[in-house]
């Protein structure tokens, strides 16, 4: 993820990501606009990065901790520590895309 967010923009004219979600039903998902953000994020734009995805400065601050930091056990989260996020980003998203 870091690693192509850092070689999209040199690529001269890289083709725009289709969410799949949101090509077949017009509803987008949870992470429509994800890579936008995590391009923005590492190019030091994080009022673009929040506006595509708030996500995506997490997901990039999260990269880096666990490439910094490798845990010796797996990581375990409660349900509703990958749920209630999800259903936030869904609605940003619905709210962004003007469905709400």
């Amino acid at each position: 993820m870091l690693a192509a967010a850092v070689v999209l923009p040199a690529v001269s004219a890289h083709p725009p990501l289709l969410c799949p979600l949101k090509t077949i039903t017009g509803v987008p998902c949870p992470f429509c606009g994800m890579t936008t953000s995590v391009e923005a994020t590492l190019h030091g734009h994080p009022g673009s990065a929040l506006a595509a995805n708030p996500a995506g400065p997490a997901a990039v601050l999260v990269a880096l901790v666990l490439l910094v930091r490798r845990p010796a056990r797996p990581l375990h989260a409660p349900l509703v520590a990958v749920i209630l996020p999800l259903v936030l980003l869904w609605l940003f998203e619905l709210q962004r895309f003007g469905i709400l």
